[in-house]
């Protein structure tokens, strides 16, 4: 049988792959061709799906973008055999935007039936755990911190010491914790944090969907290094193709021995559920989403206590996003020197990058960092879809500074963005070219803010719609010395007062548009 791979990946699904896949199966009948279709993950070149994949003797030969109307035409010129159509990109893995990337998280995404125990073993799967499950905690906590494997989710803090810090911290009684029930649940905890929120970002949607296994693996990995014996996805509710996949491959994964009791014979417990949030942008904050996972309103909790001593249900809780877990295994397959070896300075690894907004060849990139801004903008995205030169992009979601065509040299590194105001976030990259208005952007990053906030803080609460305000002003050309100083006033306010990241980095993209682009808020009587 020849094997013809085409994604069940939302990005795919939402140009017709579904509708691809049947006229394949369709027209494979009468003509006598034996295939088998399976529905893989997404390369992350998005600007070709829905990419169709055929293995041949030369490799897989991919060919896309594929519509309906192609599909005929595509049997009648042999690609079953790989043959020439103008479709016809060649072998998948030479395509340049794919050919020199650094997989290392999404080595099998795209390559593998996402929900195929069987693929994930054969390419590679659970070697991590099996050496995890032959090492004390504190060895795998270890390999984890000299791997220098930063939080992915945004904030960069070493996953080491977070786990190190739960491995270390004892379970509190019933009575300490303030949960009455607390000691009939498990003493630590994992969580994952798979609230993907920020703007331009899709990476963790793309591991889920395409490459669930690596995830419950190193979630896994997770649980045995700290003593945790449950852990919890908190998904976004808007992800319902990563929710039918997760909920798939956790069942696979209990009932062949690698979650729930005695794993693998081992003697170790560890189990994992999927728990939906409401949609609010806040409980993308880890301390946001544990009251969520409780039950309770979104809100953010004072620190102290920090999660790794008091987190879900009053217990010791490690919090890492999707990235992060799934950056795991390889680390515990391969070690922790060959992590290492990729990036530069205390930027360790690599990063799953994503092109997005006015970008023409738009997807995702994993290379170690070190990456210019410009390299992955021209030499990957292929420059703005509308031809028009790049202005401006925003990298770190819709809290991170809009960065200039000067900026575009600084390299993809934690402490190169922080030194210029800026902020690598998750590694969204959102693309403007000459044609925005930088003003309205700004107007709209504290909108935002004014939108999304708790409500729990002052600044956060007040200082953003106090903000659109000032705004509003300045671009009605009143005034308009007094509201700059009134505006940069209130951004300070917001950095050093509000109680979690939300009001805390507002400030940057307003600030960074203001000071960039100061030329757009310079129009008289402006409209908003």
């Amino acid at each position: 049988m020849i094997r013809v791979y085409v994604p069940r990946d939302a990005a795919a699904l939402s140009v017709g792959a579904d509708d691809i896949a049947h006229a394949i199966a369709a027209e494979a009948g009468p003509r006598g061709a034996e295939i088998r279709l399976v529905r893989n993950g997404s390369r992350g070149m998005l600007w070709l799906e829905p990419l169709v994949e055929v293995e041949t003797p030369q490799g897989r030969i991919a060919y896309g973008p594929v519509t309906l109307e192609d599909v005929r035409d595509l049997f009648d010129s042999g690609f079953l055999q790989g043959g020439d159509h103008p479709l016809r990109l060649g072998p998948t893995e030479q395509i340049p935007y794919f050919r020199n990337q650094q997989r290392l998280t999404f080595a099998r995404c795209g390559v593998t039936d996402p929900v195929s125990l069987d693929d994930y073993l054969a390419y590679g799967g659970y070697r991590g755990l099996q050496r995890a499950l032959l090492m004390e905690p504190g060895a795998i906590v270890m390999a984890v911190t000299e791997s220098g494997l930063r939080g992915r989710g945004g904030a960069a803090f070493p996953a080491g010491i977070k786990w190190k810090t739960v491995l270390d911290a004892p379970s509190p009684a019933a009575h300490d914790s303030g949960f009455p029930m607390a000691d009939s649940q498990p003493s630590k905890y994992i969580v994952c944090n798979a609230d993907e929120g920020d703007s331009g970002t899709f990476s963790d949607r793309m591991i889920m969907e395409g490459d669930p296994f690596q995830l419950i693996e190193g979630m896994t990995i997770a649980g045995i290094a700290t003593g945790a014996t449950q852990g919890y996805i908190y998904l976004r509710c808007e992800y319902p193709h990563a929710l039918r996949t997760l909920n798939a491959a956790i069942g696979t994964a209990r009932e062949q021995g690698y979650l729930g009791r005695d794993i693998r014979g081992s003697g170790l417990d560890f189990d994992v559920e999927v728990r939906l949030g409401a949609g609010a942008y806040i409980c993308g904050e880890e301390t946001s989403l544990l009251e969520s996972l409780e039950g309770k309103r979104g809100q953010v909790r004072f620190k102290p206590p920090l999660p790794a001593i008091s987190g879900l249900f009053g217990k010791p809780t490690v919090i890492n996003n999707v990235i992060t877990l799934a950056s795991v295994p390889v680390i515990l397959e391969r070690g922790a020197e060959h992590y290492r070896d990729f990036g530069m300075g205390r930027s360790r690894g690599t990063l799953p990058i994503q092109l997005a907004g006015n970008i023409k060849r738009g997807g995702l990139v994993e290379l170690a960092f070190g990456v210019t801004l410009r390299e992955l903008l021209y030499d990957y995205g292929g420059g703005s879809l509308s031809g028009r030169p790049i202005r401006a992009v925003q990298v770190g979601g819709p809290l991170g500074a809009y960065m200039p065509e000067s900026q575009f040299d600084t390299p993809l590194d934690y402490e190169a963005f922080a030194s210029i105001g800026a902020m690598l976030g998750h590694g969204g990259i959102v693309v403007f070219d000459d044609g925005v208005d930088m003003a309205a952007q700004a107007r709209y990053a504290m909108e935002f803010c004014a939108v999304e906030s708790c409500g729990k803080c002052t600044p956060c609460r007040i200082g953003s719609t106090r903000g659109v305000e000032v705004i509003d002003r300045l671009l009605a050309g009143t005034e308009t010395g007094k509201q700059e100083t009134l505006l940069r006033d209130l951004c300070e306010t917001l950095t050093h007062g509000s109680l979690c990241a939300l009001g805390g980095l507002t400030p940057y993209p307003v600030l960074s548009a203001l000071n960039h682009f100061p030329g757009d808020f310079r129009g008289a009587a402006r409209s908003v």
